[in-house]
């Protein structure tokens, strides 16, 4: 989590410096630290790629990913030219130790410039196949040996179901220690998903009515209106599950679930977040579709456009059945939340994009009043928007105004918005500034990462030996298969909306 102090001396070395994360993500992520003064006065980004570029050719390539996507809109010419005197291009094999000998020499060469010994930071955007690759040839260059100075930055999958998790584990922790390995998951970066924490653990108010005696259920929805554009070769093999699931959505039940942790050391967040993963229950084969559902979307209407089909995008097998969509109802064993259902669902090509958590509360034990006075009473809920919406909603009945005593459902509204007036940090300033100031409290520990896997194999499990006869089984446009409902239903819940993203598709309609 961000500090008042700036960083160290530093140089970002970025692997596959010319893909789409360093251009959309990465790149945009250093210009807003640096416009805002957060970068430390000795600072160099070297880009790393096989594609081959000029310095001048490579420079204009961010330039333009910053023009279309920094949150301070298109670079002015004066900041432009001094960040970029910062920024250089090296054609790289990852395969060939000569390639990193001249990275060595000139990290040696900007260290003696500098006087200084620096952070060194390895940002690995690339492909998960090349991690081991780089990985070793960065431990048999020494490059990255100082423990306390040289950082590993690896981007999501972190591997493809358990066995491969724990595999690239023991490779990485054989090269590097553990203090020096950053799994990145930018969800985290997010402020209202950082603000959690400050929520649940700097206010009195609500933690003696956290727990299973007021909470009667969690819910968390992740949605995407988009399909899988370009990534269609990537999804076919991994899936709703594996793509938001097992990283995301498990990493917010986390800060939901978790125990008030001692301290903000990295590693005593990190253990309350790990004793989360192992208490949450593991379905055997026989009762995995008692809990979870999956489904795939088909063609349909979204805002007055028609979509085309999952089997039928890019780089998709026409007869998959991998999932687009994934509800689940987990439990977490242990004495705070024994028995409360947390529902859990995600998909793409859903009626809206929004990520939003829904803590709902028991009712009260008796009701005093008439019937006629409570005709649209409902539970008391505490909203969670952290996405496009940033906004925290209390949810509670008060007296409708007027001489006849008639409840109504009102919301106390904390909106990102309303309150501040300057636009906050993209998730990746946060996480790529902390990694510079070497706090690691927000991002996977290794335990973690394989805890996380351990959840989610008994499903994939089942669904590799079992093909699904009812996919696709859903629209796009529509909120998911009939199931999805079914799973809430059979509990007398419903799955819940945000009234901010109700009152943004009212709008939408109107127009």
């Amino acid at each position: 989590m961000i500090s008042a102090r700036k960083p160290d001396p530093t140089i970002l070395i970025i692997f596959g410096a010319g893909g789409d994360l360093a251009w959309r993500k990465i790149i945009p992520a250093l210009y807003n630290l640096f416009l805002d003064g957060w970068l430390p006065d000795n600072f160099e980004i070297i880009g790393l790629d096989l594609k081959t570029f000029s310095n001048e050719k490579f420079k204009k390539r961010l330039k333009e990913g910053i023009d279309n996507f920094s949150r301070s809109g298109k670079a002015k010419l004066e900041d432009w030219k001094k960040f970029a005197a910062s920024v250089s291009y090296q054609k790289a094999d990852f395969t060939s130790v000569e390639s990193f000998k001249k990275l060595s020499h000139r990290l040696n060469e900007i260290e003696k410039k500098w006087g200084v010994s620096a952070n060194r930071i390895f940002y690995m955007a690339i492909p998960p196949s090349f991690i081991e690759t780089i990985a070793k040839q960065l431990g048999k260059s020494h490059i990255a040996k100082d423990k306390n100075r040289a950082r590993i930055v690896v981007e999501k999958p972190f591997g493809h179901d358990f066995v491969s998790a724990r595999n690239l584990n023991r490779i990485i922790c054989d090269i590097f220690d553990e203090c020096q390995v950053y799994r990145i998951d930018h969800y985290l970066g997010k402020e209202t998903v950082q603000n959690m924490m400050a929520f649940r653990f700097a206010n009195a108010l609500f933690e003696p009515i956290w727990n299973r005696n007021y909470i009667e259920h969690v819910q968390i929805t992740v949605a995407e209106q988009v399909g899988v554009e370009h990534r269609g070769g990537y999804y076919d093999h991994a899936g709703a599950l594996r793509d938001m699931i097992q990283n995301h959505l498990l990493q917010l039940i986390c800060l939901i679930a978790m125990e008030p942790p001692v301290s903000f050391n990295a590693d005593e967040v990190r253990n309350k977040k790990v004793d989360v993963l192992r208490a949450i229950r593991k379905y055997s084969k026989e009762k995995v579709n008692n809990y979870v559902v999956r489904g795939q979307y088909s063609e349909g209407w979204m805002e007055g456009k028609h979509v085309t089909g999952y089997r039928n995008e890019p780089g998709v097998d026409p007869k998959s059945v991998t999932e687009t969509f994934t509800a689940i109802k987990f439990f977490i064993d242990n004495w705070r939340w024994q028995n409360v259902p947390f529902y859990v669902r995600t998909g793409k090509r859903l009626p809206e994009r929004t990520s939003v958590i829904t803590i709902q509360f028991r009712p009260v034990p008796h009701r005093a009043f008439p019937v006629e006075s409570i005709e649209s009473w409902q539970h008391n809920r505490l909203i969670i928007n952290i996405q496009p919406e940033m906004s925290i909603r209390l949810s509670f009945q008060a007296k409708k105004p007027g001489l006849k005593m008639i409840m109504n459902p009102v919301d106390m509204v904390f909106s990102y918005k309303d309150a501040y007036n300057s636009n906050p940090p993209e998730a990746y300033e946060t996480l790529i500034l902390d990694t510079m100031l070497g706090d690691a409290t927000l991002f996977m520990r290794g335990d973690q990462v394989e805890a996380a896997w351990e959840v989610v194999m008994p499903i994939l499990n089942v669904w590799q030996v079992s093909s699904s006869e009812d996919i696709p089984n859903y629209a796009a446009g529509t909120w998911g298969p009939e199931e999805a409902e079914a799973l809430v239903a059979r509990d007398g819940n419903n799955w819940l909306i945000s009234p901010a993203i109700s009152n943004e598709t009212k709008k939408k309609k109107s127009k």
